[in-house]
């Protein structure tokens, strides 16, 4: 038996849980954002996405003006980065290739998000619904990304549209899968239980309950999509099936530099650089929310 003495004497009794949590209050997303490795990535998707933005002020050129100056070299006269094997200044088709591909990528990641999680909904409705949903998740899995692709340009011809659409199509199934895990493994918990038994129709559980926290896993899924999202543009630019050229895209003005790489190798730097910047930001971003998210 434990004598007054001995409770006198050992101290207070060991905080709550939730006390000692106290350091972790503050909004995952924020915690996730105030790393090293996701300021690291902010930077460099910011000043990419600067860069673009202020294109028509940093770039001395029009992106389709053609010079005499054909394959100039590095840091020629007006010409920082050099000019193509037309004439066309490096910079200026390097920055507005960035505001054409975060054009497409804005759009069309969240329409393959806002599709996904469309599908997603339905799934959870019906099991009937479920099984139609799985079954044009994997329809659309079941195509190879460079072969949706040629499909869809063979239908509409090159362009912004097929390659929104390209890009859609193949995040919906990351996006509906996600959500429709996240919405099974929710709607089986207690909470859930106490919400039905309180007396609140289906709906607004599955709105006021289960989606709130089945949310998190899309929010690291937006930056991979987003990284995704910039190969499947470069590729398809980069195989002639994207934007309709002269209009730059980092992908065309890559496939461009090709036949000159062992000529004019800084032809190929700008692009290279830029897409490097992008994908690294975006995958650090990604890392950090997610190593968050789980803790």
């Amino acid at each position: 038996m434990t004598s007054t003495t001995d409770l006198l004497t050992a101290g207070p009794p060991p905080a709550p849980r939730k006390a000692r949590g106290r350091a972790r209050s503050r909004h995952p997303y924020r915690n996730a954002l105030s790393t090293a490795r996701a300021r690291t990535g902010l930077v460099l998707v910011g000043a990419v996405i600067l860069a673009g933005l202020l294109a028509p002020i940093l770039a001395g050129h029009g992106p389709t003006d053609q010079s005499g100056q054909s394959l100039a070299a590095l840091g020629s006269p007006g010409h920082p980065l050099g000019t193509d094997d037309l004439g066309r200044d490096l910079l200026s088709r390097v920055l507005h290739g960035i505001r054409t591909d975060l054009g497409i990528i804005a759009i069309a990641v969240p329409l393959g998000a806002g599709l996904g999680c469309l599908f997603a909904l339905v799934a959870a409705a019906h099991p009937v619904a479920d099984t139609v949903v799985q079954r044009i998740f994997d329809l659309l899995l079941a195509f190879p990304g460079l072969i949706l692709a040629l499909a869809v340009t063979a239908i509409l011809g090159p362009g912004r549209l097929p390659v929104v659409l390209v890009i859609a199509l193949a995040e919906i199934p990351a996006f509906g899968r996600l959500l429709r895990g996240g919405i099974l493994v929710q709607r089986e918990r207690e909470y859930v239980t106490a919400a039905r038994v309180g007396g609140s129709s289906g709906p607004r559980v599955l709105v006021r309950h289960i989606l709130p926290n089945a949310a998190d896993p899309l929010i690291v899924q937006i930056a991979v999509s987003l990284t995704v999202a910039v190969f499947i543009e470069g590729a398809m630019s980069f195989l002639g099936v994207g934007v309709r050229p002269p209009e730059p895209t980092l992908g065309a003005v890559l496939s461009q530099s090709m036949p000159y790489l062992a000529q004019a190798p800084n032809f190929a730097a700008g692009p290279l650089i830029t897409v490097t910047a992008l994908v690294l930001g975006l995958s650090l971003i990604a890392e950090a929310l997610n190593r968050e998210i789980r803790r």
